[in-house]
Order: C-alpha cells, then structure tokens, then sequence
C-alpha cells in the first residue's frame, strides 16, 4: 500500500517530537526522560496500513497515524521522575503529541 510523502513525514515528525532535546512541546521537555526510536515512525506507518486497510481506504493518512500513535508509542517513551511526581499519565503526553501536530 503507498504512503504519501506527507504523511510519512507527519509521523517522522510526531516521533521525533518525543524526544527532549529536539521537541518543541513544554510537555516532551519537562516530563520525558527518553523519546521514541527510528522504529517507532516504521510502526506508525504499519499501523496505519493496516487501519487504512480495514477502513477500506487506499491510503493512510494523518487521521490513522493519530489513530495508532497511543498503542505504538506507548511503550517507547519513557516518563522521568517529575512526570510521575505530577502525575502525568502516558497518555496524557500522546494526547499532547498528537494535539501539537494535528493538522
């Protein structure tokens, strides 16, 4: 199934914003200890393949990477100590992520 370029830098961009050092997001800088790795953009984009598949559509886009972002980063960013402290949930950071790059 093609990808389009866009969309495959959309999910470049939403992992690489999981990072500390390269994001822009306040949220990323204050409470992430470690970002998600190159993978995690290839998993995006099998991801949302297969949700595009099931959709019936011939190509994903934006709206099935945000579809997919919470299960495949989930895993692959890890919150530091003031994250816990404050009680900020994994899913609050994805919701974060995916509301900083929403198209």
């Amino acid at each position: 199934m093609p990808v389009a370029e866009h969309v495959v830098d959309y999910a470049v961009n939403m992992v690489r914003s999981t990072r500390p050092v390269e994001s822009e997001i306040s949220m990323v800088k204050d409470y992430v200890k470690w970002g998600a790795g190159p993978r995690a953009s290839q998993y995006l984009i099998i991801g949302a393949k297969t949700r595009a598949t099931l959709l019936g559509k011939m190509t994903p886009d934006e709206e099935d990477i945000n579809a997919v972002a919470p299960q495949v980063l989930r895993h692959r960013i890890l919150r530091n100590f003031k994250a816990e402290a404050d009680g900020v949930s994994m899913e609050d950071m994805i919701k974060q992520l995916i509301q900083a790059h929403h198209v």
